[in-house]
């Protein structure tokens, strides 16, 4: 077993953490008692412990000592506090696994005083074990401690090694943020069935049962996404007028720079840079 009996601390408790957790052990991974996980919050430290038996704590230099793999979780934002909370004490572990947007792997290694990082970006769907995470790790990192971290990665879903540093900011602006492409496209959807004249509940299950269907086809048909268009647009047909506004409309171009919006925006957290209406504020 790649994880063996090594002890995880996850900085930071949220979902994405607890997807994590709930993973490692549906796959018998680990059990609770080698996971702990801290939060500035007791009462979800108690729904935590309650449901998946791991160790809590409001502490998090308590939660690292000790630990084998430190997993950071917390929003971005405040990777400064964290790194202030602990004041050097996860240089002891065997490896840093982070899997917050935009924070670089050099700000991560000085911050926790160890090389050997692993930096990931999950999705979404992670939290029911069907997300994609692409993740890359330093030269520090060996081949067995690589093993434990697509372990871990793989408790949220597929994932896939990059070996550059500069795909993960791709990566979060593709795959990272995608489900939210997804989730308006849905909407967009839905609310166009209700425009129709379908209730909004009968518009959301053909909606979602269509979306679907048309993924699990493309995955298992192996086809370029434009053949299995063409298979569904007959010449004067519904499709092909709908495709004509579609594209009329920008539908790729906008997509296009919204892809590239969300991957300057990583880029610039990675530089610790503020958006225009944060500078403001200050």
């Amino acid at each position: 077993m790649p994880l063996g009996d090594k002890t995880i601390a996850f900085i930071g408790s949220g979902v994405m953490a607890e997807a994590m957790i709930k993973g490692l052990l549906t796959q018998k991974l680990l059990t609770g008692d080698h996971l702990i996980a801290a939060d500035p919050r007791e009462d979800r430290g108690a729904e935590l412990v309650s449901r998946y038996g791991l160790r809590f704590t409001t502490d998090n230099a308590a939660a690292v000592d000790g630990a084998d793999i430190i997993v950071v979780s917390t929003k971005p934002q405040v990777i400064g506090q964290v790194f202030h909370s602990l004041n050097g004490r996860a240089s002891r572990a065997s490896m840093i696994l982070s899997i917050l947007a935009g924070v670089k792997i050099s700000s991560l290694a000085e911050g926790m005083f160890n090389p050997s990082i692993v930096r990931a970006m999950p999705n979404t769907p992670a939290q029911i074990g069907e997300g994609i995470t692409v993740w890359t790790a330093t030269p520090e990192v060996p081949e067995d401690q690589r093993g434990q971290a697509r372990a871990l990665l793989g408790a949220l879903g597929d994932e896939m090694f990059v070996d550059d540093e500069k795909f993960l900011d791709m990566a979060t602006a593709l795959s990272g943020t995608g489900p939210a492409y997804i989730f308006l496209f849905m909407e967009a959807l839905i609310d166009a069935g209700v425009h129709m004249g379908f209730s909004r509940r009968d518009a959301e299950r053909l909606v979602l049962k269509t979306m679907r269907g048309s993924v699990d086809y493309a995955m298992q048909s192996n086809l370029h996404p434009a053949q299995l268009r063409n298979q569904v647009t007959s010449p004067g047909g519904t499709s092909a007028e709908a495709i004509y506004q579609l594209e009329k409309g920008g539908l790729r171009t906008v997509i296009s720079r919204a892809v590239w919006a969300a991957y300057q925006r990583s880029v610039a957290l990675g530089k610790g840079q503020k958006r225009k209406e944060e500078v403001d504020e200050d």
